[in-house]
């Protein structure tokens, strides 16, 4: 019996390991190589941010390996997000200002430029969007879950000790006091005042005069054209071509990728793993986020 035993242990950990080694190679062959060839010509480079805004380490790393580059003149930074966290935008919003200061960023909206995604584009040297693209939606929502009354009908009680009465505001196992909301909604309306703060000083106007518009609202790239929001109209390549032209650089410019990192899949397939065990646990507890993000 104890025999059968090991086998089958055996057994299991030998399939694990070839699972685990086809899986790498399905993941390594999507992701392809980790290195980017790259050339030593003058040109500009290109910084994409797609999707949901939950970090900022490899826009950062980006943005700043171009600045250090001699051979990039200026960046063309490709926005196609709805926007995303507060702090994560605002750090990227801080790296393309210091940017800016010293080289020519372009930025080119693609489809959704939105909240966050306008965001990090206010400081940039000029910004260019499509007439069609989804922008602006100056705003700051927080979303929180109560499901008291499910607990109660499943018979499950929860208890709480805690320190203050505002420790456990937002939490999904008790309703929302009039205290905990105007707590919540002073932090929410001090957030929005930074973002219109931002909006003014990257985009040189009034405060008063984004304060108008940073209701929420969003506008197509025509609309914010014509409340300044946006430069120009016009393509990615538009904005590459006008980035080499504020570089100084003759004829049409070369587009200079960013290295990749070197991905560790091991620690990619861990790290996967973790993340959806844990936003999990966040979605299931009502995690509280203040969001820069586009409904």
């Amino acid at each position: 019996m104890m025999k059968k035993i090991v086998l089958i242990f055996l057994a299991a950990v030998f399939a694990f390991g070839v699972l685990f080694t086809v899986s790498m190679l399905i993941a390594k062959t999507i992701m392809g190589s980790s290195e980017t060839k790259l050339t030593d010509e003058e040109g500009v480079g290109l910084v994409e941010v797609r999707g949901m805004i939950l970090d900022s380490k490899d826009t950062i790393r980006q943005l700043r390996y171009f600045l250090k580059k001699e051979s990039v003149k200026a960046v063309v930074l490709r926005v196609d997000s709805p926007g995303g966290v507060v702090a994560p935008s605002q750090e990227i919003y801080e790296e393309v200002k210091r940017f800016a200061a010293k080289k020519k960023i372009i930025v080119s909206m693609g489809s959704l430029a939105a909240s966050g995604g306008y965001y990090i584009s206010a400081p940039a040297t000029l910004i260019y969007a499509n007439p069609g693209t989804i922008t602006a939606s100056i705003g700051v929502i927080l979303k929180l879950s109560n499901i008291e009354a499910l607990m109660d009908k499943i018979g499950i009680k929860s208890y709480t000790l805690k320190t203050g009465r505002f420790k456990d505001s937002g939490s999904p196992l008790r309703k929302l006091s009039a205290e905990d909301r105007a707590m919540l909604q002073a932090v929410i309306d001090n957030t929005h005042e930074q973002f219109v703060r931002a909006v003014a000083a990257g985009r040189k106007l009034p405060v008063e005069e984004v304060r108008k518009i940073a209701d929420g609202r969003v506008l197509s790239g025509e609309q914010a054209k014509a409340m300044k929001l946006v430069d120009r109209l016009g393509t990615l390549q538009d904005a590459v071509e006008e980035a080499g032209r504020l570089a100084g650089i003759k004829d049409e410019p070369e587009v200079i990728l960013p290295p990749t990192r070197k991905i560790d899949y091991w620690d990619l397939l861990v790290d996967g793993m973790e993340g959806r065990f844990s936003g999990a646990l966040r979605n299931a507890a009502g995690g509280m986020r203040l969001m820069y993000e586009a409904e």
